[in-house]
């Protein structure tokens, strides 16, 4: 009896003990799983990112049109508006269909578009091979070409969507894979660097590989047939292997953190959907009666309603739901976007064009009675390449070390300037980048539309040079910018709808670009004593582009200015506290 005391004072301290060791188990376990989903979650990062980078590698194969379109004209007899047909149809199907590719992949993730790209651009480049090989056995034959000419519009179709969609879907991965990190506006440029990349890589290998052997024995031009052929079976097996790897990791703390913080900005508390989550009573009150003492008034509880997985899952996916819904409202009602994508649109579709015409252009610096060594389009389109791809990575170090930056990865309201990321004291803003790339993309323009590079064509490469690092620097500030106001988690489908107007841009500067050089054909004196029949194909000089040129100019011009009035303009990003 003596010991019971004793007893019943050390039964506590055994219970302590078991307990504090049962939860320090518990906890060594717990941070053993963290630990092991957070190799996880980095193994599968590092895996999308690299297969996002590979992919958009393949995607950018599409910008070496340059390479091989004036062979349509010389080996196809297509007509200049043909060709310029086929490539304004080319980016008309790359862009217009960008909204639409990011939205599923904002509610479906990568994986299945990039399935498609796999069929769309394996079978695109296989039908172009076949009807390249098909139009220049009729020619050879002296029969008319013109049959192939419509297929050849519906591969480069399939060609521009599953573009589009192997592209986004990489851009899109690293924007939500690396939205919250330090660096995430060179993560989010990798794949956007490795498609302009992928011009000078495709380009040499398609002059050094797969090249025609002239009758004296040296390389010809690219050799279209095998280098379609080729490219069709790299982009069929790039888009495979994508639909295995790019995916989304932990998007749903992703989703969970937007909406607290949408919820915080007020801009969600109308929606009676997270109203209802909030307040798990909501409609869920019953009754019943206990027993306390003498009193026997019902007390009243609120029943939260039984869930089960099923029932997770379809929230998790409504709230996905509506807080991308919610997001693109924001984004559609916002002024300022309409300013940036006007500006991107009239930056852009001069370089989309350029781009399209440079081995046309090349062709008219020097008369074909001249005996002068005019550069190749293979050659232009890697230093293009090569440039684009230094000011990509450059103005994205640069928006990283020195543009001001805020914390969270999501939609700003503005509504404070606390929420930066501590930087150093000098700063410069994207929007200065931005303005500073177009006005280095117009001086290639003002160069060639001067007649500075007529019959000498050694100084084309200012011209190639400028346009690649300006287009290339305002291509990779664009989706930056995007990330840095409108969030991340709604990416695909805000950058989708500004990436859609480079194919206005592209249409309509093909087209104009197009009249001046047919235009321009009749009034060429090398054309004097030539064949009549190639009277409306072929061009030479400065009236063949000049004018078209100039516009381009003015139209760069006009673009920088719009950006400045999105960032100073009345409720611009500056006066509303926007972090850029």
């Amino acid at each position: 009896m003596a010991n019971e005391p004793a007893d019943v004072a050390r039964t506590p301290l055994l219970r302590n003990l078991s307990s504090s060791t049962l939860a320090s188990s518990v906890s060594e376990a717990d941070a053993s799983s963290t630990a092991s989903r957070r190799r996880r979650a980095i193994a599968l990062r590092t895996i999308a990112f690299v297969s996002a980078f590979v992919g958009a590698l393949g995607a950018g194969s599409i910008t070496v049109f340059s390479l091989y379109g004036h062979l349509f004209q010389s080996r196809l007899h297509y007509t200049q508006f043909q060709i310029n047909g086929i490539a304004s149809t080319m980016n008309i199907a790359t862009y217009m269909p960008v909204p639409i590719v990011g939205y599923m992949i904002d509610r479906f993730g990568p994986s299945p578009l990039s399935l498609l790209s796999s069929f769309l651009l394996g079978g695109g480049y296989a039908l172009a091979a076949a009807m390249y090989h098909k139009g220049v056995g009729q020619v050879e034959r002296h029969a008319n070409s013109q049959s192939t000419f419509v297929p050849m519009i519906l591969a480069f179709v399939a060609i521009g969507v599953g573009t589009s969609c192997l592209y986004i879907s990489a851009v899109t991965t690293c924007a939500k894979n690396f939205g919250k990190g330090k660096y995430r506006g060179m993560m989010l440029v990798a794949p956007i660097t490795a498609f302009g990349l992928s011009g000078m890589v495709t380009s040499q290998a398609a002059s050094r590989l797969l090249y025609e052997t002239q009758p004296d024995g040296t390389k010809g031009d690219v050799n279209v047939f095998y280098f379609f052929v080729w490219l069709s079976i790299i982009l069929a097996v790039v888009g495979l292997v994508g639909a295995f790897t790019l995916r989304i990791v932990d998007e749903d703390d992703l989703i969970d953190d937007a909406v607290e913080e949408l919820e915080r900005s007020g801009l969600l508390e109308e929606s009676e959907f997270f109203r209802h989550r909030a307040d798990p009573s909501y409609g869920t009150v019953s009754q019943h009666s206990t027993l306390d003492g003498d009193d026997g008034a019902p007390e009243t509880h609120a029943v939260e309603p039984p869930r089960d997985d099923k029932h997770d899952d379809m929230y998790a996916k409504l709230k996905k739901a509506w807080l991308l819904n919610a997001e693109t409202r924001a984004f559609l009602g916002d002024p300022t976007m309409w300013f940036f994508a006007i500006s991107f649109w009239l930056i852009i579709g001069p370089g989309e064009s350029f781009i399209n015409n440079l081995g046309t252009v090349i062709g008219t610096l020097v008369s074909p009675s001249a005996n002068s060594n005019v550069p190749t389009a293979a050659t232009h389109v890697s230093i293009m390449a090569t440039v684009s791809t230094v000011a990509r990575l450059v103005v994205a170090s640069l928006s990283d070390l020195l543009s001001p930056s805020p914390q969270s990865p999501h939609i700003q309201t503005g509504m404070a300037r606390s929420d930066l990321v501590p930087q150093q004291r000098f700063r410069v803003s994207r929007v200065v980048l931005y303005f500073v790339s177009a006005l280095v993309f117009s001086v290639g323009s003002l160069v060639l539309a001067s007649g500075a590079v007529q019959e000498h064509p050694g100084r084309f490469w200012i011209v190639s040079g400028s346009i690649g690092a300006g287009y290339g620097a305002v291509f990779s500030l664009t989706p930056i910018i995007v990330t840095i106001i409108w969030g991340v988690e709604n990416f695909g489908t805000n950058f989708g709808i500004i990436a859609v107007t480079p194919a206005i841009g592209s249409v309509m500067w093909g087209l104009i670009y197009s009249a001046v050089y047919q235009a321009g054909a009749h009034k060429s004196a090398s054309l004097e004593n030539g064949d009549g029949a190639d009277e409306d194909v072929l061009c030479y000089g400065k009236q063949c582009y000049a004018t078209t040129f100039w516009a381009m100019t003015a139209s760069i011009w006009i673009g920088a200015s719009m950006i400045l009035l999105a960032w100073k303009g009345r409720n611009g990003w500056s006066s509303r506290g926007i972090v850029i």
